[in-house]
């Protein structure tokens, strides 16, 4: 149930911020290349999904690239998906994670980053900069191989 926050002239909504880890930190996995990132994203894919529309996750780490979590943001169609910035923000400010790496696949098979991947992560970047989040990469899988933007020279 909601909580409200009662004044005589205007009701709001209570906003809480909570983010629940069970994992002890020396427990997770830490990323230490982009092998790392793709062999552990590839274990959280659907594999009845990874040919078939693509997906958004985002990877969240703390300070010593140790993983948070993984945030399933959107599913699409055939040819895209939806990246909201504010959400994957949203998800990292909320896990307090320090870096963050984006992901999506390409059911065509092709790990080929198209022009509006390029500017997504561009943006992404700058915005990890005001907030003080790292943005390490942004990987591109298939069900048979994977294309990190950061290896490429292009983050």
């Amino acid at each position: 149930m909601e909580k409200l926050i009662k004044n005589a002239s205007f009701q709001v909504a209570e906003v809480k911020l909570s983010y629940r880890n069970r994992i002890k930190p020396s427990e997770r996995p830490q990323i230490t290349s982009s092998t790392d990132s793709y062999n552990v994203l590839r274990e959280s894919w659907n594999t009845g999904k990874i040919q078939f529309v693509e997906q958004f996750k985002v990877m969240l780490l703390n300070r010593a690239n140790r993983i948070l979590g993984i945030y399933e943001l959107s599913t699409g169609g055939v040819a895209g998906t939806v990246a909201d910035p504010k959400l994957i923000f949203v998800a990292a400010l909320k896990a307090c994670a320090s870096a963050i790496i984006l992901c999506h696949n390409h059911p065509s098979g092709n790990t080929k980053p198209s022009t509006a991947d390029l500017q997504l992560t561009k943006k992404m970047k700058q915005a990890g900069e005001l907030l003080d989040i790292t943005v390490l990469d942004h990987i591109i899988i298939t069900s048979e191989s994977y294309y990190s933007l950061a290896d490429e020279g292009l983050l």
